[in-house]
């Protein structure tokens, strides 16, 4: 067990530990190397923002992520490529099968993205700008000099805008994250943690650590005898004969969400015969929240305040403190709403295993109370890092209800990061935000996300269901698409060492050429 203060967080881009919020202004570069030699020597100056500081706080950030073919330009060999992940190396959009589990399907396709629809139009360089309020076109300006122009061709500014605390459709944002325990104090024993509990391993997020398995993550590492250049990197800490280019680094996905604000409100003015208390309950009960976000999960809420004589949940950890076991059947928050879909919220064993007849009948998958069981049960093994960033000025829901509305591209650079891309990223997204079945659902996906287009076997998608506190069913039918893909790629974001190693490779590729 070690202590946080020991954690290499020197070594560790500081997107992993900070999201940078008190930064609003970013910009988001999609970059290709047109020179090597050139891109070498701008990244052995990069101002790359660790994870080592936390007082003061910056000014400007800088992070920095890879493609796989941006790895390969580097010159990364082929037999370290190998090392990474399946789905990093193929790509979000390199299979067809995949894209089908993602949901990007209908038009959400890949042929229909502005960027990262094909190989081609994957970027090599991800490149992540933060500054304070009116101070990023200076920061860009010093981080795009003569050296910066002649390595990198720019192939895309994505759209980002600073609207405060809230998403595009007008409900408060970043409430849920998980806690990663950098002390390594919580127990990652299978089936020892009965409740569900905010705190993930390290190895969740960060390759070269045990993850919530206890095991570590399948990442490149290098026989120092045989690469002379891996003596930048640290030592594997379950092999230390070898060094581990994976460590303190992280995937991250990344995936632009257009977002038709204007449609979400008037649909719900419309399906809620323009009463406006039904149009803020049903969207209210889509979401999981309010709009405050404060979540329609009331009973553990209240259990928290119950010494208080204020009732409020302004407290924003008050608005995450709590779980779905007091609400099984939905009557409070919908079985198939959003911030349930995206994190249920489950301990090792579903709601009401005790004892230990009942725990050794779940562990040999006997006993399920529905087929889906298992989909929702163990949480902490499928959570993710958010680091999203909106864009597109803010519309009010009363101004989106007009018909004459503006319209303007608004949305969310949707980005996360994980330890495991299959496991995590898309796990929730194929099991749980575009399932049919989660939750004992039929023929809904998540009312925000789905694409609402029928499944191969002719299933509709499209529906919505939710009981009232009297256990009434009321069902949403044909809901249209509220958000579509315009873009999206998977990248490597490297600890600082790996970044040398990287260096190293290509002088020693520029020496040789």
């Amino acid at each position: 067990m070690q202590s946080s203060e020991h954690f290499e967080f020197d070594d560790l881009q500081g997107l992993l530990r900070f999201s940078h919020g008190h930064l609003p202004e970013t910009c988001f570069m999609l970059l290709n190397i047109s020179n090597v030699m050139l891109a070498r020597q701008w990244l052995k100056t990069a101002p790359i923002s660790n994870a080592g500081k936390t007082q003061p706080l910056p000014d400007t950030a800088l992070q920095i992520a890879f493609s796989v073919t941006g790895l390969r330009t580097l010159g990364l060999d082929e037999s370290l490529i190998e090392q990474f992940s399946d789905e990093f190396i193929v790509g979000m959009s390199g299979d067809e099968s995949r894209s089908r589990r993602l949901g990007d399907i209908a038009a959400n396709d890949p042929e229909n993205w502005h960027w990262g629809g094909n190989a081609a139009q994957v970027p090599h360089i991800l490149l992540l700008l933060y500054a304070r309020a009116d101070a990023i076109n200076d920061w860009r300006r010093k981080i795009e000099n003569d050296l910066f122009s002649q390595a990198f061709q720019l192939q895309n500014i994505l759209p980002t805008l600073d609207i405060g605390m809230i998403e595009p459709f007008g409900f408060a944002d970043g409430i849920s994250q998980p806690d990663i325990d950098w002390s390594g104090q919580q127990s990652t024993d299978l089936h020892k943690r009965d409740d569900y509990c905010n705190s993930v391993a390290i190895g969740e997020m960060i390759l070269g650590y045990p993850n919530e398995y206890g095991e570590y993550t399948d990442r490149p590492l290098i026989n120092p005898q045989t690469d002379h250049f891996s003596a930048a990197l640290k030592n594997a800490q379950d092999n230390t004969s070898l060094k581990d280019l994976g460590r303190n680094g992280s995937y991250l996905i990344l995936r632009q969400l257009d977002q038709d604000v204007p449609g979400f409100w008037q649909y719900l003015h419309k399906i809620s015969n323009s009463d406006a208390d039904k149009r803020e309950e049903l969207a209210a009960a889509m979401v999981g929240r309010q709009r405050n976000g404060e979540p329609l999960i009331t009973a553990l809420n209240k259990l928290f305040h119950h010494n208080s004589k204020d009732d409020s949940i302004d407290d924003p950890q008050d608005k995450n403190n709590f779980s779905f076991e007091q609400d099984p059947e939905g009557h409070q928050c919908p079985l198939g709403a959003h911030i349930r879909r995206a994190n249920p919220r489950t301990g090792d064993f579903p709601h009401g295993v005790t004892g230990f007849i009942n725990r050794l009948i779940k562990i040999l998958g006997f006993g399920l109370n529905s087929p889906d069981e298992d989909l929702i049960a163990a949480t902490r093994f499928h959570r993710i890092l958010r680091r999203g960033r909106s864009y597109g000025s803010f519309l009010k829901p009363e101004d989106a209800l007009k018909a004459d509305a503006p319209e303007e591209e608004r949305g969310l650079q949707f980005l996360c990061l994980a330890a495991n891309i299959t496991r995590q990223f898309e796990f929730v997204q194929n099991a749980w935000m575009m399932s049919s079945k989660f939750n004992g659902a039929h023929q809904e996906s998540d009312p925000l996300l789905g694409h609402r287009s029928p499944l191969l076997s002719g299933e509709s998608t499209d529906q919505f269901s939710r009981q009232d506190r009297n256990g009434t069913r009321h069902n949403t039918a044909s809901l249209p698409p509220f958000i579509t893909v315009k873009g999206g790629a998977y990248f490597f974001m490297p600890g600082l060492s790996a970044i040398r190693y990287l260096i190293a490779l290509a002088s020693n590729r520029d020496s040789m050429s």
